[in-house]
């Protein structure tokens, strides 16, 4: 099969790789119909994470089940499914709690930017969908298995409620799923701090409310202004920078909610700022496994198309373009096709 191989800093190849194969029970090789790059993807390619020999790399798919193992019983061939990005076995007591990335049993189904894929842990990441989908939902599909999941957990984990003001700090895929899912969740306005044209756009077609085109110090003084000098009920933290995490935790108002589910690099955040603010903070890896059933309901009804967060379609074995397009700004996020 064709896979995609990060081998060092900006060197990304599409190779010859052996095919999966079932190697534990409980394990489902799927044949890939849409993968995509995520933002993540980039923190290695950008020479940010070390990149120490040649790595399969992504860990967004959905596609159709080909072969399972002996202990495989919900999911069976010819099934079309969307998994999270981390593999869970759903029944340990952080998966009941709702935590499946925390999972006891915890894999990760990496290398997913390839022709077909391993999951491990099948029974309790994959989820079926009720018969084979149009190509049209395709897309928001995909999404559901990282950044759609992943801003709806920002959302949740910032107490985002009916008539709350929210602030999204990011105007990447996950940044702008946020703010579906604070639409969705009855938020009455929902600020997208974002210096892009495009991705303006798209916000406000998702339904935000109001955009914040600047950073930093300024950018938290807008929100001041905009919010009486108070600050927002709840802020979605989408990047994971020392920077953007400043920002959302001074834009918040006392008593106000953060939800940070940008991979951290070099954030620290300041402790006795914390104190004083009131305000609580949540984050992490987000279950993406626990909001599928729901999300996947939304996607079939028509309800949400997170799906228009990728503005650039490309063939597998034109991945390299992908990277670069996303490394350059010069798209949001890059869905491939096997």
């Amino acid at each position: 099969m064709l896979g995609t191989m990060l081998h060092a800093t900006g060197d990304i190849r599409i190779e010859d790789r052996p095919d999966p194969q079932i190697t534990r029970p409980t394990d489902a090789v799927i044949r890939t119909v849409a993968t995509c790059v995520c933002g993540s993807d980039l923190w290695p390619y950008r020479g940010i994470n070390p990149v120490t020999s040649p790595t399969p790399i992504g860990h967004e798919y959905v596609g159709v089940v080909e072969e399972v193992g002996t202990d495989v019983t919900t999911i069976k061939p010819g099934q079309f499914v969307i998994g999270s990005f981390i593999a869970s076995d759903n029944t340990c007591a952080n998966c009941r709690n709702g935590y499946q990335t925390s999972c006891l049993n915890r894999d990760f189904p990496n290398g997913c930017q390839s022709q077909y894929i391993r999951v491990p842990l099948a029974d309790g990441t994959l989820v079926a969908t009720p018969e084979q989908p149009s190509a049209e939902l395709i897309p928001s599909l995909l999404a559901l298995s990282d950044v759609m999941g992943t801003g709806w957990y920002a959302a949740r984990a910032a107490e985002v409620k009916p008539g709350s003001t929210v602030v999204v700090v990011g105007d990447g895929a996950v940044g702008l799923s946020g703010v579906i899912a604070a639409k969705e969740m009855g938020a009455e306005r929902i600020v997208a701090m974002s210096r892009h044209a495009s991705r303006q756009k798209l916000a406000l077609q998702f339904g935000a409310t109001d955009i914040v085109d600047v950073r930093g110090d300024e950018g938290v003084a807008r929100i001041k202004e905009m919010t009486g000098g108070i600050g927002a009920d709840s802020v979605l933290e989408c990047v994971g920078t020392n920077e953007s995490m400043l920002q959302a935790l001074r834009s918040t108002r006392p008593g106000g909610n953060v939800g940070f589910v940008g991979m951290p690099h070099d954030v620290n955040v300041p402790a006795e700022e914390l104190f004083y603010s009131h305000f609580a903070l949540r984050g992490g890896p987000a279950p993406v496994r626990d909001y599928l059933p729901d999300l996947i309901q939304r996607v079939l009804s028509g309800r949400i198309e997170p799906g228009k967060v990728f503005d650039l379609t490309l063939p597998l074995t034109e991945v390299a373009e992908a990277y670069k397009a996303m490394d350059e700004r010069r798209a949001i996020k890059a869905l491939l096709k096997p």
